[in-house]
């Protein structure tokens, strides 16, 4: 890879950027191909799986050249509104299957050291720390107190940033009046269908470590068939 190249490369990373190294094996020759650039690429079709699935691989060109394409994505992010007991149960969970998670409550006597001790916490309000916390695509938020207060602004914020996931803890008569708090605060309809509410697979989950189970399955099926820019919707 050349120093240009590189640089590129090193650059995207840091902001967080998606990209795709693709390199020809015959001449050793690297280009960087950003998934916002996806759909005026001539590799386009190999692409878009590749940005959804994170797996680097060979393939080869309609002229008959084998090119390596390898796979740059930000790490994915957990943001948890709520240190509450599924929050405790998805921790793990969620370190295991690769996931950065940090959980955002204002109410000390929940986020403490002694019910998280290996999770990063934030005990501020959601409209403080999230801007911090730095909201992007690759980042999937779960709003988890039941608390309107807490969880509204929240998942606006995570509306607005483009999170791949926007999930909210309520039976779907909770979500109707979520819906209307959410209308009222000017999030518009087509943003509001990307709310996963109830949220999680539907598993019939009964204790909060299976709701936990079922949240982060749904995240993960968010991530691998999240939109890419261009291209056409994953199957």
């Amino acid at each position: 890879m050349d120093l240009a190249t590189l640089e590129q490369l090193n650059t995207a990373r840091s902001a967080r950027t998606p990209v795709i190294v693709v390199t020809d094996i015959a001449s050793g020759g690297a280009r960087l191909v950003r998934e916002a650039d996806v759909a005026g690429d001539p590799l386009a079709e190999a692409l878009a799986p590749r940005f959804r699935s994170a797996k680097s691989g060979m393939v080869t060109t309609g002229s008959g050249a084998e090119v390596l394409l390898t796979v740059h994505l930000p790490p994915p992010r957990l943001i948890v509104i709520g240190a509450v007991h599924i929050s405790q149960a998805l921790a793990p969970m969620a370190r295991v299957a690769g996931f950065d998670m940090t959980i955002v409550d204002p109410r000390t006597g929940f986020a403490s050291r002694e019910r998280f001790p290996d999770v990063a916490m934030v005990a501020e309000w959601p409209d403080a720390a999230l801007p911090e916390l730095g909201l992007d695509p690759f980042t999937a938020l779960a709003a988890l107190t039941h608390d309107p207060k807490i969880d509204d602004e929240a998942i606006v914020a995570a509306l607005k940033a483009g999170c791949f996931y926007v999930g909210a803890l309520g039976s779907r008569k909770t979500h109707g009046k979520r819906l209307e708090r959410l209308r009222a605060l000017g999030v518009e309809d087509a943003q509001l269908t990307r709310i996963h509410a109830p949220i999680g697979l539907p598993i019939d989950a009964q204790s909060p470590a299976e709701i936990a189970v079922s949240v982060l399955a749904d995240v993960i099926r968010a991530l691998r068939s999240r939109d890419v820019a261009g291209a056409d919707p994953a199957v």
